[in-house]
């Protein structure tokens, strides 16, 4: 799955550890959802998409595979 979250993150100045704790979530796993290897699930998607104040859409997009 594609994702805007490293760029919203940058534009917030944010670092993976920042963000990771806003979310209660680890760093390891912004980092993994940044790279595409981890997609998240519904309520942390609900959570990021509040965080930015956008809709989950904006934010995450479906690969190829979906």
């Amino acid at each position: 799955m594609k994702n805007q979250l490293r760029a919203l993150r940058a534009e917030n100045g944010w670092s993976q550890a920042a963000l990771a704790d806003q979310l209660d979530v680890s760093r390891q796993t912004v980092n993994a959802i940044e790279n595409g290897k981890y997609d998240p699930s519904l309520p942390l998607a609900f959570r990021i998409a509040r965080l930015f104040g956008r809709t989950i859409e904006s934010i995450f997009e479906p690969g190829k595979d979906a």
